[in-house]
């Protein structure tokens, strides 16, 4: 049996800001609150709307985003984009920034489905269209 993990708001926003490379204080400096709210903050498994999207601006993504991070899909895009700096070398360096990569996926899946919902109501008004002639 297999258990879903619980989708923490919190822990999701701490790993992204630490990606970004961001402390708790310079996160709570630009969000106009106390490093320790920014502790609880990132403790907390659900964070308030308004809350979210303040920090989804400063973090540079959207609540989206936040909600929908994946350390899984991190670590894969890091594991398969690198970039071999000579025929000798083992170090590889990844090429990209992984947070920027998982944002544009989503929002690629996000448009996707907007064209997917408007290729409905195409169909609906058409099949409607057709129903008045009759």
């Amino acid at each position: 049996m297999t258990t879903t993990k619980p989708n923490h708001i919190g822990r999701k926003i701490a790993r992204i800001r630490e990606l970004r490379g961001m402390k708790q204080e310079a996160l709570a400096h630009e969000l106009g609150i106390s490093q320790q709210s920014v502790s609880h903050m990132e403790q907390s498994e659900n964070v308030e709307e308004e809350t979210l999207i303040k920090v989804s601006e400063v973090l540079k993504v959207s609540p989206e985003a936040i909600r929908h991070f994946s350390e899984e899909a991190v670590f894969n895009i890091i594991n398969n984009t690198f970039q071999d700096n000579s025929a000798n070398n083992n170090n590889y360096f990844c090429t990209i920034d992984p947070v920027e990569k998982i944002v544009a996926l989503y929002e690629e899946k996000e448009k996707l489905y907007e064209r997917l919902v408007q290729a409905e109501k195409d169909k609906v008004s058409y099949l409607e269209a057709l129903l008045k002639k009759n």
